[in-house]
């Protein structure tokens, strides 16, 4: 199946905060699996937008701290 590619809503640079609480799905191993990443409205920025290949859907690198980057989609953010 082929999905169409959506346009992002959200820009590099935006500051955003979450709509819910972010936790690890295994993209840090480092870290307990379902370990809390980011608090209900915890404030980042977009510091990159990228497309999942499989449904072209945007993917927003989110940084919360130095050390902290999370990969959010649109439903999971808005902008400050």
């Amino acid at each position: 199946m082929i999905f169409e590619p959506r346009t992002p809503k959200y820009e590099w640079g935006m500051k955003v905060k979450t709509l819910i609480e972010l936790r690890n799905d295994g993209g840090y191993p480092d870290m307990a699996e379902d370990a809390l990443l980011a608090e209900e409205g915890a404030t980042g920025e977009i510091v990159q937008v990228g497309m999942h290949t499989d449904t072209n859907t945007p993917i927003y690198l989110v940084e919360f701290t130095e050390r902290l980057v999370v990969g959010c989609l649109e439903e999971e953010i808005e902008p400050v």
